[in-house]
Order: structure tokens, then sequence, then C-alpha cells
């Protein structure tokens, strides 16, 4: 019972809409209606600034980081931490709070993995970030970073957290479903050109 309470908390914790509360509180912009209409820190950012959209990439970072430090407290168990892990990102996936809509998981995917693996997730964060330098879509860095969590979980021995990085990779490949169709087609928003346009 303890378990479950605590993994519903850390479901409500995930689902925190920090997008929507900065974008309407300091810019009156429903990130719903405009841009890409995704409630992440790269669309706050497109639509009310860089430092607004800094400050939801810290904050869904950092949900999904303190519920893993949290847990450790109370179990050391491999699996009790892995569903923490799901529970909030789920959370943030599919909102209590936006009637089962949400985010795509990136920002709150990092502060899981640096939760769990703080090595394997700083390689993984260089990769993300080589990835949108080099090609200009934060779609296709978000992929890559999920994608090459797995591996480096493996070759830095976090083997107990290899199968959640694996869940967390479908999933987040699955809320990025569209953004892949547009990257297949040459449709995807790229944020060099966004920000050349500005």
């Amino acid at each position: 019972m303890v378990t479950i309470i605590w993994l519903g908390l850390c479901y409500i914790l995930g689902s925190l809409p920090f997008g929507i509360l900065i974008a309407q509180s300091f810019c009156k912009i429903d990130p719903r209606q405009q841009g890409s209409k995704n409630i992440g820190a790269t669309n706050v950012a497109r639509l009310c600034g860089f430092k607004y959209g800094f400050a939801v990439l810290l904050l869904d970072i950092f949900k999904g980081y303190m519920p893993i430090m949290i847990a450790y407290k109370f179990s050391s168990s491999a699996i009790f931490i892995s569903l923490t892990a799901l529970a909030v990102i789920i959370g943030h996936m599919y909102s209590v709070f936006l009637y089962g809509k949400g985010g795509k998981g990136v920002a709150t995917t990092v502060g899981v993995f640096l939760a769990l693996a703080p090595g394997a997730a700083v390689w993984a964060i260089g990769i993300c970030l080589a990835v949108i330098y080099l090609t200009g879509f934060v779609s296709l860095g978000s992929l890559a970073l999920v994608s090459s969590a797995p591996v480096l979980f493996l070759i830095t021995g976090n083997f107990a957290y290899i199968l959640v990085s694996l869940i967390i990779l479908g999933l987040v490949f699955w809320r990025h479903e569209e953004n892949i169709h547009r990257l297949l087609s040459g449709e995807e928003s790229n944020w060099r050109r966004t920000q050349t346009e500005e």
C-alpha cells in the first residue's frame, strides 16, 4: 500500500505542467495553442524566450531527479526505483491535470537518468546536444539521448536499470511519433532556422 501511495505521488508530481504554468504566468500564452503545441521547454523557449524555456527545462529535470533521490532513501530495490522513474515520466506524458495529455518526457527523463546513472546520463546528454548542434533538430537529439542511454548504462555497469531505460526509450519514441514522421518527410521544425527567422 505504501508503495502504491508513493507511486501515485510520483505520478502527480510528474503531472505538474510547468510549461503551461510558466508560459501562462509570464507570457500570457498557452503553449498548447501555439508553436508546436507542446508544453515542453523547446516550445516555451520559442514562444516566450530562452530564459522561460530554460526555467521549464530545469523544473522538468528536477521533477524527474528528486523522486529518484528520495526513493533511494526508502529502498535500494532496482524494481522500486524503476517504478518510481516510470511513474514520474508517465505523469509528465499523461498528466492528470491535463486530462491525460502532456509533454514528451525528455527533460523529465534527463532528470531520471541523472539520478539513476549520472555518468551514463552525462554522456547521453552530450550525444543529445551534439546531434542538436549538428542537425538543428531538438527532436532528433532527444531520440538520440534515449537511444544511447541503454548502451551507456550497459557500458558503465548500471545493469539494473537497462530494462527501465529501454521502456523509457519506447515511451519517448511513442510520444515523438509525429516528429519522426516529420523528420522522415523533411517537414520537422529546425531550431537553428527558427532562431534565424526570429
